[in-house]
């Protein structure tokens, strides 16, 4: 991590790590994945073949994990627009 006396207002701040930025970018994109695919109806409960409490406690860890892999693979270009920008302003 390299710390530097040029910032805003001459501010000491340090570059990020790019794995990192990437890394948090991702993180963003999978809870907001999570969250439409909620709204979507992904993890509710179906009629018949199902239910119970066991489903009913890990719904949420599954649309989780599903929100996951769908930004690890490229997901909706959330995750690289924002990282494209935090870049842009570590410039």
């Amino acid at each position: 991590m390299e710390i530097s006396a040029s910032g805003y207002g001459g501010v000491a701040r340090h570059s990020p790590d790019p794995a990192a930025l990437r890394e948090a970018a991702v993180g963003l994109e999978t809870v907001f994945l999570a969250e439409m695919l909620k709204s979507a109806g992904l993890g509710q409960n179906r009629e018949s073949f199902g239910g119970g409490p066991g489903e009913q406690q890990f719904q949420s860890i599954l649309v989780r994990a599903q929100a996951e892999q769908i930004a690890r693979n490229g997901g909706i270009g959330l995750a690289e627009t924002l990282f494209q920008s935090l870049m842009e302003v570590e410039k």
